[in-house]
């Protein structure tokens, strides 16, 4: 994939998200003015805990004045597509990275199963490259299409 192309679809994807990121209770965030209204806007954190098995959090996304976040570094992106239906068993991550749903919905099932459920402009920092890991389901009628991002720093630290 060309970077121009690469670039276009990142492009897309942080409209999106900047579109579309919703609180806990599902309420969308439309544009820049509604982040600065200091509505708590959250992410998904997947981790290794020291029981060897994945677990979840939710981490508050800290915008800046102006309604920027700075990510962590990344590599590259990937887009990658579910059909409805689709379940991968328990598994890790393939490396650390965030996992950004544009389309469709699924859910995450970690230790003790705990569910999250993700749909669109759901942010997961995906961190569980070690233990158990988690199950993924794609719910609903639809595809889900995912950007994942590899985080430049891969030791966690």
């Amino acid at each position: 994939m060309t970077r121009k192309m690469l670039a276009l679809l990142f492009a897309f994807a942080v409209g999106a998200i900047v579109g579309h990121v919703t609180t806990p209770s599902g309420t969308p965030l439309v544009g820049v003015a509604q982040a600065q209204s200091h509505k708590p806007v959250f992410m998904t954190r997947l981790f290794t805990g020291p029981d060897n098995l994945t677990h979840s959090e939710e981490v508050a996304m800290d915008f800046l004045p102006g309604g920027v976040l700075k990510l962590l570094p990344i590599t590259s992106g990937e887009l990658h597509l579910a059909a409805p239906g689709n379940v991968i068993d328990w598994h890790r991550a393939p490396r650390r990275q965030y996992v950004i749903t544009l389309v469709g919905h699924a859910e995450l099932e970690v230790a003790g199963g705990k569910k999250v459920n993700v749909g669109p402009g759901h942010v997961d920092l995906v961190e569980d490259v070690t233990g158990k890991g988690h199950i993924t389901k794609v719910v609903g009628t639809d595809d889900r299409i995912t950007l994942q991002l590899p985080l430049a720093d891969q030791s966690g630290k």
